[in-house]
């Protein structure tokens, strides 16, 4: 029997669940090759550790593991390869973009295909609350926390399982179990898994993250009477939920039916929640709740705010940089987060512009990205992207930091510079994540 030859677009995450769930194994497919794109926030393919998915991790038929290529040279591999089909594998992109890159793909000869949730989410032993959203940057942590919170207050054993970002050693990422600051250290995690993690862990919420999430799940559910699934950009489940929220923004209304898959999650939500809304506009608010109501009428709305505080002396009349969570800004294309919304509100004297004072990869992302105001992303996925982080403070030379992103900023940047932390918590404003756990009690064994 022939095999069918496969090709994963991806960017370090969904492609290799995807890979794990739907092919590992099979026989009647082989896949040949991962494509990697630079835009999700990985850096370059000759900056990744690993240009294979390990055979370890690949299991019998993959000897040599499976190579990690460019997906600029996606034409070239289908060519070379032999490719039948080429499957879609990454998130928080316009439905547009998914096309174009199927279009590429039927241009070359091949199939393009989607991996749909009855074939990639995995059943646990376990009841599971998903948090999900309908793009980077929603405010899907601090969902999973208040959620994680809630049941800790209730006495019920929880393990948060935070999608992938595995981007080192990915066989000693298999499984990845955090509990204390010293385990982010000893991993030698990114700043973007610090920005997803620290907070949990602060709060005593053990996570477990990495690249397998079956062998994952068989490990939280032996020590966990509750899974909180905390999702990355606006990513599928990959377990199968037993109450499923999601998260939308509505400072980006209408973005909840233009991205993929954000919009898929918006269609098979229970509650969607509409964040941020004490600093958005009505007009924006009101665009999401009837797209909710049109696309997923059964899914019930939850109105929320997003209540951030910081250290008001701190900023008050200073000169301030603002650094603010990278993926949000990045692809998830807001021009601005927290932190600048904490500057104003307590009262800065100036916004310092970041961009003529970055360095090395900070400048290509001010190029690349132009819709920046006046804020810089705290992009480090590699120390050399720690200091030119570092070095662009150096440079701009503010009073003090205001520090947006999620995660203790001073723990990594060596600076004398002031870092002033902004805080934001989810402050729901009629159904509370505590009546969602009432009214689901049973399913969720409480």
């Amino acid at each position: 029997m022939s095999q069918t030859r496969i090709v994963i677009m991806g960017a370090a995450g969904r492609d290799f669940h995807d890979f794990n769930t739907a092919f590992r194994g099979d026989e009647r497919f082989e896949v040949v090759a991962f494509t990697h794109t630079g835009t999700q926030n990985i850096g370059e393919l000759d900056e990744l550790p690993n240009r294979h998915y390990p055979s370890e991790l690949a299991g019998e038929g993959y000897p040599e593991g499976i190579p990690i290529r460019a997906e600029s040279e996606l034409e070239t591999i289908i060519d070379e390869e032999d490719v039948d089909t080429v499957v879609f594998s990454y998130s928080d992109v316009s439905h547009e973009h998914v096309m174009h890159q199927a279009s590429r793909v039927l241009a070359a000869g091949a199939d393009f295909r989607l991996i749909g949730p009855d074939r990639m989410m995995l059943h646990a032993e376990v009841p599971v609350v998903a948090v999900d959203a309908v793009r980077t940057g929603c405010g899907k942590s601090q969902t999973a926390r208040k959620f994680a919170d809630l049941l800790l207050e209730r006495g019920t054993d929880v393990a948060v399982v935070r999608e992938p970002m595995p981007y080192g050693d990915l066989v000693a990422q298999r499984v990845q179990r955090f509990e204390s600051m010293d385990d982010l250290d000893e991993s030698h995690v990114t700043i973007e898994e610090r920005e997803e993690y620290e907070s949990h862990i602060e709060r005593g919420h053990v996570v477990y993250a990495g690249v397998d999430y079956e062998a994952i799940l068989d490990r939280a559910q032996t020590e966990a009477e509750i899974i909180v699934w905390d999702g990355g950009n606006n990513e599928l489940p990959f377990y199968v939920p037993d109450i499923h929220v999601v998260v939308a923004d509505p400072h980006r209304a209408g973005s909840e039916l233009r991205y993929h898959p954000g919009e898929t999650n918006l269609r098979l939500a229970d509650y969607v929640l509409i964040n941020k809304e004490n600093t958005a506009d009505v007009a924006g608010i009101r665009e999401v709740e009837a797209n909710v109501r049109q696309t997923n009428p059964d899914a019930e709305l939850i109105h929320a705010n997003s209540t951030i505080t910081a250290d008001r002396n701190a900023i008050a009349e200073k000169r301030v940089l603002v650094v603010e969570d990278g993926p949000t800004l990045t692809h998830g294309d807001a021009s601005s987060g927290a932190g600048l919304i904490a500057a104003r509100k307590y009262g800065a004297a100036e916004i310092v512009d970041p961009a003529p004072a970055a360095v090395g990869s900070l400048q290509r992302i001010f190029e690349e990205y132009n819709h920046l105001d006046r804020v810089v992303p705290a992009m480090g996925y590699s120390d050399a992207q720690i200091r030119d982080l570092e070095a662009t403070i150096q440079n701009a030379a503010p009073d003090v930091v205001v520090s947006g992103t999620p995660h203790d900023l001073g723990r990594l940047i060596d600076t004398e510079i002031p870092i002033v932390r902004v805080r934001y918590e989810l402050e729901e404003k009629d159904v509370t994540l505590d009546t969602v756990l009432d009214r689901h009690a049973q399913a969720l064994n409480l």
